[in-house]
Order: structure tokens, then C-alpha cells, then sequence
């Protein structure tokens, strides 16, 4: 595989959003790093489980079916603070589940972010809060990929919903609008001014594109990977829009994604509702949002990354 070799869509990731690493994380914060050390290297050659965003990214390399291996649509590539000694327990967990991942960094405890943008990479996850919001600074889609919680598996929140008309395989994303795809200049009039100023505002400037939040390229990038595939019921890859946004305030979207030339194939302007019973309805395979409350609504149903970016995250 060449070097500079272009990819429609490239995703890092880290290695706890990718595997079930939460009991050796414990320990490396309650023992310190020479137990944790200890411990990866006598477990080395016991397979890790699947972590939050392990179904997603098994279903993104699953779009390069029908590749050349030379010219792969999509690569994953893991980041990793573990060192290589540490880190080779990971990458037999790679070979076992049959990942194509080939490209790694590990930084023995530095941060992992600084590697996102020479990668190319137009979408992070990451575990880390931190590693979040240094790389959305910098320009990358980045969202923080949530450990499961207590007593669920990730593979039974990824199989929460059974939709038999549902192609096999088929990847489904779902993103909030302001602050995600969108900036978030409206969603904040609405928290500043209230609710009547907010639709007053996008009635106002309905023809008036809205400006690009953080996901806007993410969005252009799987839009452009959907276009190599035939369209309709049968495609690989499915998106939605969920808002809280509700008529009249829906018409600026669709005239920004109109301006954009983006395809959303889904759009749910809920008015307020809560998101994860219809995130869970539409079969979301993740979900991005900025408000932390909206996360943790959605990831009773979905796997869901929290964006920190714009005016719900402001301390």
C-alpha cells in the first residue's frame, strides 16, 4: 500500500474506544504503570473484547469489499498511549477479529492527538475528553466514545435494534445539527435569547446558509464514500439528521445541505424530544451530538459520541 495512497474516508481511533480496556485501565490508575506494564504483557495473547466503537469501525472497513488491496476506500488507523511492548496485545486483538487496521501510533502515555492530522484523518475517536477537544481545535471531527456502561455489553448495544428491512451489514450514522454539522450561532441565540428569538432568527435567514460546524467535512467525506455505491434501499451506508430543531426552523437546514451538496438520506426535526427512542427507531450504529444531555439519552439506545464544541460546552 503507497504511502500517500488517497482514501475517501479515513478514521482514528483509539484503543479504548476500539477494545474493552476499562479493568486494565482501573489498574493503571490505581497501581500505577509498571503493574499495568505487567499485566498486558502476561495477558498479551488473551483476545480483548469489543469496545463502544468496535461494531462501527468493523462496518466501515467492511466498505472495502470489492477494493483493491492497494486502493482501499476507507482505513482505520489506531492510536494508541500504550507502548509497542504494551500495545502487542492490541494488535493480536486487531489479527483475531480480522480488522484491516495496519497503520498504529503508540506514545507510552504522550498524548495520542498531535498524530490525527498527519494521518489525513477526517473523523477521531477517542476515550479521552482531552484528546477530544485538542483535536476539534484543530480541525478534526472528534468526538469522545464513552465507555459502555456498568453491566451492558458493547455487543448488546449494538444489537438493540433487529430492523429486518435492514440490509446486512449496512452502516447507519446519525448527527445533530447545530454545533455538529452546523456552527452553532443559532443554537446559541436560542440559549441566550430563548426559544421565540431562536425561530424568530431562522425564519429571518431561512435562505441564508448556515455556517459549518466540526462534522461538516466528516459529513462531505462519507457523503463522497456513499456516491461509490448504488443508492436506495440497498446501500451500505445510511445518515440522519436529528434535531431538535422543529418547522419553521427545518427550512434553513435543508437549504444549507442543498448549498452544500450534501445527501442526508434521513431527517428527524423533533421539536425538543428526547433523541434516543428515535435514534434507536432509525437503527443508529452511533450518534453525534454536543450536549452531553442528549448523549446520555442516546446511549441507553445507541453508541454515542459527545462533540465538546460550542456554546453547551462553554464552562
Amino acid at each position: 500500500m503507497g504511502d500517500n495512497t488517497p482514501r475517501l474516508l479515513t478514521v482514528a481511533v483509539t484503543s479504548r474506544a476500539l477494545f474493552d480496556l476499562e479493568e486494565s485501565h482501573a489498574l493503571f490508575e490505581s497501581d500505577g504503570v509498571d503493574a499495568y506494564a505487567k499485566y498486558q504483557r502476561e495477558h498479551e495473547d488473551d483476545v480483548l473484547g469489543p469496545g463502544v466503537a468496535f461494531p462501527v469501525v468493523r462496518k466501515l472497513l467492511a466498505l472495502n469489499q470489492g477494493a483493491g488491496p492497494e486502493n482501499p476506500r476507507v482505513e482505520v488507523i489506531l492510536l494508541s498511549r500504550n507502548s509497542a511492548d504494551t500495545g502487542l496485545r492490541i494488535f493480536n486483538s486487531i489479527q483475531h477479529y480480522g480488522l484491516g487496521i495496519i497503520r498504529a501510533t503508540f506514545t507510552a502515555g504522550e498524548p495520542t492527538w498531535p498524530y490525527v492530522k498527519p494521518f489525513g484523518t477526517d473523523l477521531f475517536l477517542s476515550a479521552n475528553p482531552e484528546s477530544v477537544r485538542s483535536a476539534l481545535r484543530h480541525g478534526i471531527a472528534a468526538a469522545t466514545i464513552l465507555p459502555k456502561p456498568p453491566g451492558e455489553t458493547a455487543a448488546a448495544a449494538a444489537d438493540q435494534v433487529v430492523d429486518t428491512r435492514r440490509p446486512a451489514g449496512q452502516l447507519r450514522i446519525a448527527f445533530d445539527g447545530d454545533a455538529v454539522i452546523f456552527g452553532d450561532e443559532s443554537e446559541r441565540i436560542s440559549r441566550e435569547q430563548g426559544v421565540e428569538a431562536f425561530g424568530r432568527h431562522e425564519r429571518e435567514r431561512a435562505r441564508e446558509a448556515l455556517s459549518g460546524g466540526p462534522f461538516r467535512g466528516f459529513l462531505s467525506a462519507l457523503h463522497t464514500l456513499q456516491e461509490v455505491f448504488p443508492s436506495g434501499e440497498d446501500a451500505p451506508i445510511r445518515t440522519a439528521l436529528v434535531t431538535a430543531r422543529s418547522a419553521p426552523a427545518h427550512e434553513r437546514v435543508i437549504r444549507t445541505l442543498r448549498e452544500w451538496g450534501v445527501r442526508l438520506d434521513e431527517a428527524l426535526f423533533l421539536g425538543g424530544r428526547h433523541k434516543g427512542p428515535f435514534l434507536q427507531a432509525f437503527g443508529a450504529d452511533i450518534f453525534f451530538d454536543d450536549s452531553q444531555h442528549n448523549i446520555d439519552s442516546a446511549r441507553e439506545h445507541v453508541a454515542a459520541g459527545h462533540v465538546p464544541h460550542g456554546v453547551a460546552n462553554e464552562t
